[in-house]
């Protein structure tokens, strides 16, 4: 049984996620927001947002930021405002399920009042792990650009053992760094100990960042103060990997002359054809178990 999917708007990752989808010849894909593609993707069918029939389509994907507290939705290959209302949410037939990279109080209460499903990727487990490799990337790339000593042998800190911090440690021991992570809970440090790398109670991060060359957060909230900064060297980086506005105090460390960097979405900039990919397969599983369910 075929699947009409509407993609409304998107960046540079939706470009490799719209030519997966398009592969999978049960999709008939419809394009808004993207007249100013290049060559490349003629044969898809491009369409206006109010030539399109909301009620037949199975599927939407918004982009990676869903749409603003107004219902507006971010654009990079038109100049057309693309806008929301719930009027528009209104027509979508009730099985209609609405990806989003993340969503907000407005586009949440929009599909439930429409009655429809509503994912946000990037809350799920599986979206972050696989992020997290771009993501790590970046970061290595960040540390060689902004530094001038090799990754190996270095001094870093990683701030956080989530599902980034987990992978960014990896990788940069694995190039051969120093490696320090500091985390919260008992479990956490344990399985830093038996990775070989040196755990740090967060609360402690202020007496250990003077032996730190890259300082890396991944926290989403104030972790990186006026104290963990202040014994940091001078020639240090700090490199955010949180969520806007980041974990650390930014004022502060241009006060000491530190460089600290907010790198926000990564995966999009250093990679965002395997970002789409990472999408567009997560997308494709969800469908299918859905089916299969039904």
């Amino acid at each position: 049984m075929s699947r009409r999917i509407a993609v409304i708007g998107g960046d540079a990752r939706y470009l490799e996620l719209i030519k997966i989808l398009k592969s999978n010849h049960d999709n008939e894909v419809i394009l808004c927001g993207f007249d100013k593609l290049e060559q490349g993707f003629t044969g898809l069918n491009e369409s206006a947002l109010d030539e399109l029939d909301q009620s037949k389509l199975d599927v939407v994907v918004l982009p990676i930021t869903g749409t603003d507290s107004k219902g507006n939705v971010e654009t990079v290959f038109t100049d057309k405002k693309i806008h929301l209302d719930e009027a528009w949410f209104q027509k979508l037939h009730s099985e209609c399920m609405i990806f989003t990279g993340m969503t907000n109080a407005y586009l949440t209460s929009m599909a439930e009042k429409a009655g429809v499903t509503l994912v946000p990727l990037l809350d799920r487990d599986d979206v972050a792990i696989y992020n997290s490799i771009p993501t790590a990337e970046g970061a290595i790339m960040m540390a060689f650009e902004h530094t001038d000593q090799t990754v190996h042998s270095s001094r870093v800190m990683v701030v956080g053992f989530g599902r980034v911090g987990n992978t960014v440690a990896n990788k940069f021991s694995a190039l051969g760094a120093k490696v320090s992570v500091c985390a919260r809970s008992i479990r956490d440090l344990a399985r830093i100990t038996e990775m070989g790398l040196q755990a740090v109670p967060l609360h402690e991060l202020s007496n250990h960042t003077e032996n730190c060359d890259i300082l890396i957060n991944t926290i989403p909230s104030l972790v990186v103060t006026k104290e963990a900064i202040q014994n940091l060297p001078t020639n240090a980086v700090i490199i955010d990997l949180a969520s806007k506005p980041g974990g650390t105090d930014f004022d502060f460390a241009k006060k000491r002359g530190i460089q600290a960097i907010l790198a926000r979405s990564l995966p999009g900039i250093v990679a965002p054809r395997t970002a789409g990919k990472i999408l567009a397969n997560v997308m494709e599983q969800i469908l299918e178990e859905e089916r299969a369910s039904e």
